[in-house]
């Protein structure tokens, strides 16, 4: 499993930190720009590199506050990850008020929020695991659908959304 944490460059030290308690108190990986050399490509060749990248992820979280309005990257992210069939999640930080299309997704606001959502994500990947091993299993992109809407599923009950 590996996040892709999208964000706006202002909210760099949130998205820092969440990747951070991810990987030390939950083993789960994060793609970051911020530790990525290559990410300073501009216009296409960033983008072929961040679907790139996207492609080596499971999830992805976007990290949202005032300064994402100002983000074309953000959107186009989270657009990538629905065609992808991505659980996806926002983090907000500062209770940022969300758009309405960002509120179709699970949001997050405090740490006990992304506590609940690695417990979640790792029990959608165990469920991944099974039905890709089951002699009856679903293909891969059934297996992955029916993942992502567990997850749903769970860090909804979890969060009371």
């Amino acid at each position: 499993m590996k996040v892709f944490v999208s964000h706006q460059k202002a909210d760099s030290s949130l998205a820092s930190k969440i990747a951070g308690h991810l990987k030390y108190k939950h083993q789960i990986d994060c793609y970051l720009d911020l530790v990525d050399p290559n990410a300073s490509q501009t216009g296409d060749e960033l983008g072929e590199y961040l679907r790139n990248e996207m492609g080596q992820c499971t999830q992805l979280m976007a990290v949202v506050s005032a300064n994402t309005k100002g983000s074309w990257w953000v959107p186009w992210e989270i657009g990538v990850a629905t065609e992808k069939d991505f659980p996806i999640v926002t983090f907000s930080g500062d209770n940022t008020s969300l758009p309405e299309y960002l509120k179709k997704w699970p949001y997050l606001k405090t740490e006990q929020d992304l506590n609940s959502y690695a417990i979640a994500s790792k029990a959608a990947k165990q469920q991944y695991n099974a039905k890709k091993r089951s002699p009856y299993s679903f293909d891969s992109a059934n297996a992955q659908h029916s993942s992502t809407q567990e997850f749903y599923r769970t860090i909804r009950a979890k969060l009371g959304q």
